[in-house]
């Protein structure tokens, strides 16, 4: 649509300025998400699971299985058709909760029953 306002007012190089505007914003978009999909990492420590993940600005959080109140899997449509979930630790204090995307819905799966198990086990009586 924008291109045919583009066209209409001011003719072919403003449209194809237009045009290869958009292609590379879009381009840039799927490259920065791509790479921050890869970024997202996790470890089963002892004690605690550590999530880390940015292109631009990297966060590392450590939740403490003690401090875990309860852990979420969802999946919205587009997860479901792909096959895959996100798992969400919620944890008292905000800035300590922690969310894995993309994962196999069955290691997902495996993954909620692993932390809530350890959760339990170290449960700091909250």
């Amino acid at each position: 649509m924008g291109a045919l306002i583009v066209w209409g007012n001011g003719g072919l190089v403003p449209t194809v300025m237009w045009v290869g505007a958009v292609v590379l914003g879009v381009v840039l978009t799927w490259l920065l998400a791509e790479l921050d999909r890869r970024t997202y990492g996790y470890v089963e420590r002892a004690d605690d699971l550590i999530v880390t993940h940015g292109v631009l600005k990297r966060r590392l959080i450590v939740v403490p299985y003690g401090r875990m109140q309860f852990v979420d899997v969802t999946a919205g449509l587009l997860e479901r058709w792909m096959g895959i979930a996100t798992v969400r630790l919620h944890t008292a204090a905000a800035a300590t909760d922690a969310t894995i995307p993309g994962l196999p819905t069955a290691e997902a799966a495996l993954l909620r029953d692993r932390l809530a198990q350890k959760g339990e086990e170290r449960s700091m009586g909250l």
